[in-house]
């Protein structure tokens, strides 16, 4: 058991996937519903402060290592650019509802992404962020318990 809660955790830590995708998963592998969301929220917090503080020194070392890099690292800026306009106008909601909602291209890597764009100040913008985590738990784990226990009775 002790590897299937490890995997649920390390799949919530992936970018795209997260915590949306972790969580049906783990249960699916017979983790145990309570532990699969506790386990995927603490995975899909904690890469937040290291994208807040260190992604744009990232971007802009992989900008400067060679063309491929720097193609890359304007196909995720102008990403994030593009779904910006949803937080710039309430800063703490927006970042919050971005997060929480569990639909593609949203999560808690795109949205530490865009406050990292947008120069949000990490100290304020994890707050929001977290509690994004915990929405969009909140969201996915009635979906995978309601398809779950149609699933098994």
């Amino acid at each position: 058991m002790g590897w299937k809660i490890l995997m649920t955790f390390l799949v919530s830590m992936v970018p795209v996937i997260e915590l949306r995708g972790a969580i049906p998963i783990g249960v699916a592998a017979g983790v145990d519903l309570p532990v699969a969301i506790l386990v995927s929220i603490i995975g899909n917090i904690i890469p937040i402060p290291f994208i807040l503080i260190f992604i744009k020194k990232i971007f802009a070392w992989m900008s400067g290592y060679n063309d491929t890099m720097k193609r890359f690292v304007e196909k995720m800026e102008a990403r994030a650019a593009s779904k910006s306009d949803r937080v710039k106008k309430g800063e703490f909601i927006g970042l919050l509802l971005f997060v929480a909602i569990p639909l593609p291209g949203t999560g808690a890597w795109t949205g530490s992404l865009i406050a990292a764009m947008l120069d949000i100040e990490p100290k304020r913008a994890f707050v929001p962020l977290a509690l994004g985590v915990l929405g969009a738990a909140v969201i996915i784990s009635f979906v995978t318990y309601g398809a779950w226990s149609l699933i098994v009775g």
